[in-house]
């Protein structure tokens, strides 16, 4: 970002390097307004300041709200555009806000982590923030590419489900007759949380 200008030759420099990251000085302000963090909207962010620029004491850098861009080229473009001021910069992400730990690096973001980002975000959107946290309680955060083949719906507990899986796959009128009353859908339930299936806060997921 151009802050103040102490000689022409430095401006010109500056501006040569936002033109080979596709800007002017106008469009950078522009792409600031729409990808600089807001953290009323709680998407996932980082903070993404410089090597050169903390070694030097200071922080400057932005909040950068990574659900406003299409791909991961033009993210490091604007990384580099906000730096502008250092001849080459060195990116240094000190801080991340509302994605799972995981794909997070101070020192880089790679194109696959970017991704999986913008993924784990597409899931916050369709399915809530509670149903995906729960998850992630339960699984590595990798393993969010396969939510809708884990994801089995919410419930009040283990009985719950279990009484609501027996009802769905077995007859047990016709089985048991009268005796069907006094199945235990308690203990069925400990039996089908103690192998391939996870509850948390009522959401239930199975391994993959």
């Amino acid at each position: 970002m151009i802050q103040e200008i102490l000689s022409q030759s430095e401006r010109e420099a500056i501006l040569s390097r936002l033109a080979g990251l596709g800007y002017t000085p106008e469009e950078l302000n522009e792409a600031i307004a729409e990808h600089e963090g807001d953290f009323h909207d709680e998407h996932p962010a980082v903070y993404c300041g410089t090597y050169g620029k903390y070694a030097g004491g200071s922080i400057a850098g932005k909040w950068i709200d990574l659900t406003t861009f299409d791909n991961f080229d033009d993210f490091i473009n604007f990384c580099m555009a906000i730096h502008a001021d250092e001849e080459d910069p060195e990116l240094m992400f000190q801080d991340y806000e509302c994605f799972p730990r995981e794909w997070y690096s101070e020192s880089c973001m790679d194109e696959d982590d970017f991704d999986k980002i913008q993924e784990y975000w597409k899931l916050v959107e369709e399915h809530g923030s509670e149903v995906i946290d729960a998850f992630l309680d339960c699984y590595d955060a990798d393993q969010l590419e396969h939510f809708d083949e884990m994801y089995l719906g919410q419930y009040d507990d283990e009985e719950d489900y279990a009484r609501q899986f027996v009802e769905e796959n077995y007859d047990l009128d016709r089985m048991m007759g009268n005796l069907a009353q006094y199945f235990d859908y308690e203990a069925m339930g400990r039996d089908l949380f103690s192998y391939d299936l996870q509850i948390s806060d009522g959401y239930v997921f199975r391994a993959y």
